[in-house]
């Protein structure tokens, strides 16, 4: 294709015919409005299965890809000059990072389609988007108001979104799943999308918790299926945990590498166990802080002061709690203890079962240990 890469573009480094599968993200030379304008021939379906799996709960999944060509051109010298585009289903939570990690890729120049399951949560979604790219240009941009709105404008037109994941999915190079912590709901939502995305596309969930291996074998793209788990507030941390199976391929895992890298993000491999690295390290750590609180040993509030006076650390471990979500850490020490039963780390806390039954989730409900305004 007769375009040169651009700063803050992916670009596929596997090759593979551009004209007769994928094209750059403007179509491959003088055939782009063709390409572009030309009508999807993959089947769709509105089935309540499908609801469901586009839907899901919280988060969302990211797509990337161009359109097709339906005619070879001789004049595409580059076989495998791909553009990523993304997009995304399920609706966002305080807890999730898929929102924030949206805005990330489009700042970066992807082209990001986000899939929820209503128009409502998409304006809500977008809105929240809107509002942190002007956060961050009041700062980046402070002697320049002009190139700050001019970033905004640039960066909100990388942005599309939809309700229909299939329909987002079918031209795509990467899906990123950030919905709930689910392994059920994952493998359905996954399950649906492998039926109608290309051959190439990479499948990658942003799970904390969930074994990728289960999840990847709902599908019939093993080899091409890694983790990539971003972390909260995702503009400002920069790590990124790219999670290989042991039936991730070599290529996938480095595309999934650079992608990281492109959107700024500091990668960090793991093998595919259970809360990966850090999540394996902190969890139990929060567990911890619960049941000394549990057991009187000292209070939620001297537990916070000390980890962060005496540890360093910019939140407590309770903070830290109602910032996550309780219901998302309970559903995580859940599935460790299911795995071993035996491991006292991973034991259930009576106190984090009973809030989470009384629907104190933490700060996305105003109430968690502590209670917001």
């Amino acid at each position: 294709c007769r375009r040169a890469p651009r700063p803050g573009r992916w670009w596929a480094t596997s090759p593979s015919p551009c004209c007769r599968r994928r094209c750059c993200g403007s179509g491959c030379w003088r055939r782009g409005a063709a390409a572009r304008a030309a009508p999807s021939s993959r089947p769709t379906s509105s089935s309540p299965a499908s609801a469901r799996s586009t839907a899901a709960s919280s988060g969302s999944s990211w797509a990337a890809a161009p359109s097709s060509c339906s005619t070879p051109s001789r004049r595409c010298g580059r076989r495998w000059c791909t553009r990523r585009r993304c997009s995304a289903t399920g609706p966002p939570s305080p807890s999730s990072s898929s929102s924030p990690a949206r805005r990330v890729a489009a700042a970066s120049g992807h082209t990001v389609v986000l899939v929820d399951q209503s128009e409502e949560i998409l304006k809500k979604s977008t809105k929240g988007i809107e509002e942190s790219l002007k956060r961050v240009t009041k700062k980046k941009f402070a002697d320049k108001p002009e190139a700050g709105t001019e970033f905004i404008e640039k960066t909100l037109k990388n942005l599309t979104t939809s309700t229909d994941a299939v329909a987002v999915v079918h031209s795509t190079d990467l899906v990123i799943e950030a919905i709930v912590e689910n392994q059920e709901i994952k493998k359905e939502l996954f399950k649906r999308l492998d039926k109608f995305a290309p051959e190439h596309t990479i499948f990658a969930s942003n799970t904390s918790s969930l074994q990728i291996t289960q999840l990847a074998n709902s599908t019939t793209r093993q080899d091409r299926f890694g983790g990539l788990h971003f972390f909260n507030p995702v503009p400002m941390m920069k790590l990124v945990e790219v999670i290989k199976t042991p039936m991730t391929s070599q290529k996938t895992f480095e595309s999934l590498v650079d992608f990281s890298k492109t959107v700024g993000k500091s990668p960090v491999s793991c093998k595919d166990t259970p809360g990966f690295i850090v999540n394996r390290l902190l969890v139990p750590y929060m567990m911890e802080a619960v049941r000394l609180f549990e057991r009187g040993d000292a209070s939620k509030e001297d537990i916070d002061v000390a980890m962060k006076l005496g540890a360093g650390y910019p939140m407590g471990p309770f903070e830290l709690l109602d910032y996550v979500g309780l219901d998302t850490s309970k559903y995580i020490i859940d599935g460790w203890h299911s795995l071993e039963p035996n491991n006292p780390l991973f034991a259930p806390s009576p106190l984090l079962n009973k809030l989470v039954e009384e629907k104190k989730l933490g700060k996305k409900t105003g109430e968690g240990f502590y209670k917001y305004k």
